[in-house]
């Protein structure tokens, strides 16, 4: 089954196939599901026609996949543009929402440590 080019998995769930698509979450996967009254363990390739139609146009109306990924971006780069403290935050790859810094966000920020062993070096075997 294929909605907005995108093909939704044959060996999984209807509930989980339909998260797959990019603005379509478990809670609203279950809803679309529960608007077309299509069961949601149903696999995509058990579904008729009325019901892949009636998804597909339940999904269509919904703003996803390029158009959303298009908002989300605009909307960044209203906040870059502005230069707002979430905006310069994006623009520096560092944490938007308010997390620490000093311990976590360190592949963000760049600065990724190895682990450190005991201290003792392996003799070699001869």
């Amino acid at each position: 089954m294929r909605i907005l080019g995108i093909t939704l998995p044959e060996n999984k769930q209807m509930k989980i196939a339909l998260t797959t698509i990019y603005g379509i979450g478990p809670s609203r996967a279950l809803y679309i599901l529960g608007q077309t009254k299509v069961a949601a363990n149903k696999k995509p390739s058990e579904l008729s026609v009325d019901e892949e139609n009636a998804v597909r146009k339940l999904v269509e109306s919904y703003k996803i996949e390029g158009d959303l990924k298009r908002e989300v971006a605009s909307n960044v780069k209203r906040l870059k543009d502005i230069k707002t403290y979430r905006g310069m935050r994006h623009s520096r790859h560092l944490p938007v929402r308010g997390q620490r810094t000093k311990t976590n966000s360190r592949t963000v920020r760049g600065n990724v440590r190895k682990t450190m062993g005991s201290g003792k070096r392996k003799e070699e075997k001869t």
